[in-house]
């Protein structure tokens, strides 16, 4: 049996980009995408602070260092450019798997979508 945990949060992005005229996603800056653990087209929950919208999305790529985050489709209509997002990633552990799990990768991103220095 499986059980769910969070492996991954991003905490502080802030919206860059809006395009309704897209089939949806969230397009997120590649180094931030390696730092959290994430990997394209992976499910994730998507948490608006700003105005307390959640929604499920999975992830591209957009270029590294751009800062971007992107929100295409539907998704553009629940957010603001400048809107605090908080992105999550789940996965299905097994038992072996769940003693050895440390918890998730925490990313708390900078000014500018970039993330902690190493």
């Amino acid at each position: 049996m499986l059980r769910w945990f969070c492996l991954s949060k991003i905490y502080n992005a802030r919206v860059t980009d809006l395009n309704v005229e897209y089939e949806g996603s969230i397009g997120i800056d590649r180094s931030v995408i390696e730092a959290a653990g994430l990997a394209a087209f992976e499910k994730v929950l998507v948490i608006n602070v700003t105005n307390t919208h959640r929604f499920e999305t999975y992830v591209i790529e957009e270029k590294p260092g751009t800062g971007k985050i992107a929100l295409y489709g539907g998704a553009a209509k629940l957010a603001k450019t400048g809107d605090s997002l908080i992105i999550l990633s789940f996965g299905g552990l097994n038992e072996k798997e769940i003693e050895k799990f440390g918890g998730p990768r925490v990313l708390r991103l900078r000014d500018g979508n970039r993330p902690p220095a190493r």
